[in-house]
């Protein structure tokens, strides 16, 4: 299921396609110091949004994954929750996302 508003999964493939490019970019490319605050910047500001809009975004990024097409970035968004802090267990949240879409077929 894609979020109705469809400035929401657009806004989240967007951030996680930044904070993705940060990940990967060379030292060279963008300081790495720098990069980390953007990243862990990120992280916070995901974790002060109130809890049925973390569950949103979280809906929103397993929708994404399941319809990427290209296996890196489906990984990438698979993981982002983890990675970023907001599920602790990124093995709960891949048995979670994978049950959506079973769920949903």
């Amino acid at each position: 299921m894609i979020d109705r508003d469809p400035l929401v999964p657009t806004l989240t493939g967007l951030l996680v396609d930044v904070v993705w490019w940060l990940e990967s970019c060379g030292d060279d490319e963008v300081d790495p110091d720098s990069a980390v605050k953007m990243m862990e910047s990120v992280g916070w500001v995901l974790l002060q949004l109130p809890p049925d809009q973390r569950q949103r975004l979280l809906r929103v990024l397993a929708d994404l994954a399941e319809a990427e097409q290209d296996p890196a970035r489906r990984e990438f968004l698979e993981s982002f929750p983890f990675a970023i802090g907001m599920v602790e267990d990124q093995e709960d949240w891949g048995a979670a996302s994978r049950q959506r879409q079973f769920s949903h077929n």
